[in-house]
Order: C-alpha cells, then sequence, then structure tokens
C-alpha cells in the first residue's frame, strides 16, 4: 500500500516541478496525472499497490470538493453579478461539447465502416 501512495506522490512531484519550470500554465498534479497514466500504458498494466490505493481515493472522492464548494461561497457576490455570464458560458460549452463529440463519432464511424468494407 505504502508503495502504491509513493507512486502517486512521485508522480505528482514530478508534474509540480514541470508545472514549475517548464509548463506554468498548467497545474501541476494534471501534468502528474498524465505522466502517471502514461507510464501505467507504457507498463501495460496497474500494479496491485496502486490499485488498492487508487480505490481508498475513490471512495472519498467527493470530500475533495468540499474546499472548492467553500471557496465558491466566498465568491458569491461575483458570481451573482455575473450569472448571465457564467450561464452563457457553460450552456454554450455543453453546446459545443455534445456538437463536436458528436460529430468525431460520426467521422470515427464512417472510417471504420469503409475501413471494414
Amino acid at each position: 500500500m505504502i508503495s502504491g501512495l509513493v507512486q502517486i506522490l512521485l508522480f505528482q512531484s514530478i508534474g509540480e516541478l514541470a508545472s514549475k519550470f517548464f509548463l506554468p500554465t498548467l497545474p501541476g498534479p494534471v501534468i502528474g496525472l498524465v505522466l502517471l497514466v502514461g507510464w501505467l500504458v507504457f507498463r501495460k498494466g496497474i500494479n496491485t499497490e496502486l490499485a488498492m490505493v487508487a480505490d481508498g481515493f475513490s471512495q472519498y472522492l467527493g470530500l475533495l470538493f468540499v474546499p472548492a464548494a467553500v471557496g465558491v461561497v466566498l465568491f458569491l457576490p461575483q458570481l451573482k453579478a455575473n450569472a448571465y455570464a457564467i450561464l452563457f458560458a457553460l450552456i454554450g460549452s455543453v453546446v459545443l461539447t455534445i456538437g463536436s463529440s458528436a460529430l468525431i463519432a460520426r467521422l470515427l464511424s464512417e472510417r471504420t465502416k469503409a475501413h471494414d468494407e
């Protein structure tokens, strides 16, 4: 179990260093997660210790959103003042995401059909 936790913390630390020195616009944990996924793909599997730690974290994932929710409450006046802009951005991003996903799925399915024939 300690080995799995060390792996997660190691990749997060590498991500933080990469964010600090090379990619300051990306958060370190995101870079670390991408590197960890790349490492697992390279190794073609996940070891038992890492799976145990990941399962343990996922059980309490909801608690990790509590600080973010508190932060949102602190900015409630600004959110109220910009409610229409936020609502428009949310609806627009959802529509664009669904539309682009449908377009990509259609293109990929046509390519697969053409390849099968």
